[in-house]
């Protein structure tokens, strides 16, 4: 992920799209074990409901994580993590100490959160019960960007963006147990819970498959025409990824093959992708303002139902898969500063005190 707020477009993410009636979708339970079952139902439509203000002056943001167990959301903000109550839209908590924090990775089953701080490259062990903090681990690499916790391993994982390699940590001892050298950028990473990792690797374009066990780069697939990728997310139950790509589209990749099955127009300055299983939709968040909704017709063939805006900046985002709300955080800009020799292109300021978190339901 970008390391500075994207207000405004850049390099050649130049379409943005009015939004357009969506389709919605409602879901039958099923038996345990297998995938969601779907039944198509009379429109509807994702837009913003409430804006909720959360204040602070730093104007750099990155991964939001719904926690769904403790219906709460996890907002990286500069020099902390704020913690929102679901149910009140409320700050409940202030994770201090953790300069450039990108992302924080859940694991329930031990009572503990990992945010990855990418200014000072080390990980904030948090007690999720008090959301305090219980330790610090040096990664080993630089800017550890996107972290996730792979119940597979019992292992935190984070993809260090400066550096191309990917730290793992014994998520019992709190330790560095191994790094696996992979080159490149990278950006977002997913599990899909069975022994396989994959991630994004920007500057290259293209989609790797970790080993997370042997710690071991398993596969490198190219994602051409996808460019300079970012967002990832996971259709566990039908081995798809959904891929964020900077020159404007999603590219739907089969994780067994690597194989990018089609790709999908989206908004301009994509940064995040996620994936409903209750509803077999899929969403990319652009800096420009846009949410593209997708719906999986089925593994393999996809359609675009909508554009629905939302706000300058709102590049990354949240799902809650229990109420299929999104969350996205951005802040107001002001007028540009007037340009210069050393910088013919300014962007926008942003306004201080106005962070905000964007709620969007179906």
């Amino acid at each position: 992920m970008a390391t500075e707020p994207e207000p405004a477009p850049t390099r050649s993410r130049t379409t943005t799209r009015a939004a357009v009636a969506l389709l919605g979708l409602l879901f039958v339970l099923p038996a345990a074990g297998t995938a969601p079952v779907r039944a198509q139902t009379p429109p509807a439509h994702y837009h913003v409901t409430k804006r909720i203000p959360i204040g602070g002056p730093d104007a750099f943001w990155d991964y939001l994580t719904v926690d769904t167990a403790g219906n709460r959301l996890f907002v990286s903000h500069g020099t902390h993590m704020q913690v929102l109550d679901l149910t009140s839209d409320s700050v409940v908590g202030d994770i201090p100490g953790t300069p450039g924090v990108h992302g924080i990775a859940l694991a329930h089953a031990l009572g503990r959160g990992y945010t990855s701080n990418g200014r000072d490259s080390t990980v904030t062990v948090v007690d999720l019960g008090t959301l305090k903090p219980i330790t610090t681990i040096q990664v080993t690499g630089r800017n550890p960007d996107a972290i996730l916790y792979d119940p597979f391993t019992r292992r935190v994982f984070t993809f260090n963006h400066s550096r191309g390699n990917v730290t793992a940590i014994d998520a019992a001892g709190d330790s560095v147990v191994g790094t696996v050298p992979v080159g490149g950028t990278l950006e977002f990473a997913v599990s899909d819970h069975a022994g396989h990792l994959f991630d994004n690797v920007e500057d290259s374009s293209q989609l790797v498959e970790i080993d997370p066990k042997g710690l071991k780069v398993e596969a490198r697939w190219p994602l051409a025409p996808c460019r300079e990728p970012t967002g990832l997310s996971i259709d566990r139950a039908h081995h798809r990824l959904f891929v964020g790509c900077g020159n404007g589209l999603m590219a739907v990749v089969n994780a067994a093959t690597g194989a990018v099955i089609t790709t999908l127009p989206v908004g301009d300055g994509v940064d995040a992708t996620r994936f409903d299983p209750g509803t077999g939709l899929a969403f990319a968040s652009a800096g420009a303002g846009t949410i593209t909704v997708v719906r999986e017709v089925d593994p393999d063939h996809y359609t675009v139902l909508a554009n629905v805006p939302t706000e300058r900046g709102a590049r990354t985002m949240g799902l809650d898969e229990r109420t299929h709300r999104l969350y996205t955080v951005t802040m107001k800009f002001g007028p540009a500063p007037a340009s210069t020799a050393q910088r013919p292109h300014p962007r926008p300021r942003p306004v201080p005190g106005s962070f905000a978190v964007l709620v969007l339901e179906p």
